[in-house]
C-alpha cells in the first residue's frame, strides 16, 4: 500500500495540535498502536513547533507545509517551512541548544524527535528555510498478512 497527503497551513502555533492530529489519523490506517501513534504524534509537535517558532518572525504571515506518505509499513512525515533557516544545524541538534532562550525553550525538540522516530533527516538554507524528514516503522504492523 502506498499513500499520500500534504496540508499546508498558517504558522501559528494554535495550528499545531491540527497538524497533529491530521498526521496520527493518516497514520491510523497501519493499524499502530497507542504508543507508537503517541511518538508520531510527539515527533509531528515538535517538528512544527520549530517551524513555527523558529522558522519565521512573529510579523510574517508564513506557512508550514506538512506531507505525509505510507509506503508498507512505513510512515514518513515531512515538515517544510520557507522561512529563516537554520544558521548551524550539527549546533542546533545538540541537546538543551536553543536560537530562543528567551522564550523559555528547552532545546530538546530535536532530541525528542530522533528519540520517537527510526530516522530524522534536517536540510537548511539560511534565508530559504529548512526541512526536516522522519520515517517510522510501524512494528505491530509486521505479525499482520
Amino acid at each position: 500500500m502506498k499513500n499520500y497527503m500534504e496540508i499546508s497551513f498558517l504558522a501559528k502555533s494554535e495550528n499545531e495540535s491540527f497538524a497533529r492530529v491530521v498526521v496520527a489519523s493518516f497514520a491510523s490506517q497501519l493499524d499502530p498502536t497507542i504508543d507508537e501513534i503517541a511518538d508520531i504524534k510527539t515527533a509531528v509537535s515538535e517538528a512544527v513547533t520549530n517551524a513555527i517558532i523558529h522558522g519565521y518572525d512573529e510579523d510574517e504571515t508564513k506557512f508550514v507545509n506538512l506531507i505525509s506518505e505510507i509506503d508498507g509499513d512505513t510512515i514518513k512525515v515531512v515538515v517544510e517551512d520557507k522561512g529563516n533557516g537554520i544558521k548551524d544545524v550539527d549546533m542546533a541538534m545538540q541537546p538543551l541548544y536553543t536560537s530562543k532562550p528567551e522564550l523559555e525553550r528547552s532545546g530538546m525538540g530535536f532530541t525528542v524527535m530522533e528519540t520517537f522516530m527510526d530516522s530524522m533527516e534536517i536540510s537548511s538554507i539560511l534565508g530559504e528555510g529548512t526541512k526536516l524528514v522522519m520515517k517510522k516503522t510501524i512494528k505491530s504492523n509486521k505479525n499482520k498478512d
